[in-house]
């Protein structure tokens, strides 16, 4: 089957299958990083514009998501999930590192230095 993109027979697809996912041709760009957007309604062109894309990218990544909204839809779901997952665990770890520091644990002269500079800088802004 010939890909057909604007009518033009033969042109490189703009969304394609990588191991990241449905990806936009020539970045990394996955579509469910721009779902993100489209979810939060941003604007077309405001989503354009983050990821720096041109006018006929967006218009069929819109297109492809469209066309393949159920496809779409079902993968972005697992990816979200799946990055809600991984966060967990990253916060589990953090936790149980966070848990191993003796809290009377002497600071280093670097520590130190970057805590008093917090410490200003809070002050300044009226946070302590």
């Amino acid at each position: 089957m010939e890909n057909t993109i604007n009518g033009q027979p033969g042109a490189q697809p703009t969304v394609i299958r990588t191991g990241r996912g449905l990806t936009v041709a020539g970045t990394r760009i996955t579509l469910y990083a721009i779902m993100d957007f489209i979810k939060e309604d941003y604007p077309p062109k405001l989503i354009r514009y983050k990821f720096n894309l041109t006018e006929q990218q967006m218009a069929d990544v819109l297109a492809y998501i469209e066309e393949h909204r159920e496809e779409v839809e079902a993968e972005y779901q697992q990816v979200v999930a799946e990055g809600e997952e991984r966060r967990r665990e990253w916060e589990k770890q953090r936790r149980e590192i966070l848990a191993s520091i003796p809290p009377d644990r002497p600071m280093s002269p670097k520590e130190a230095l970057i805590r008093a500079k917090l410490a200003e800088a809070k002050a300044r802004l009226g946070m302590e």
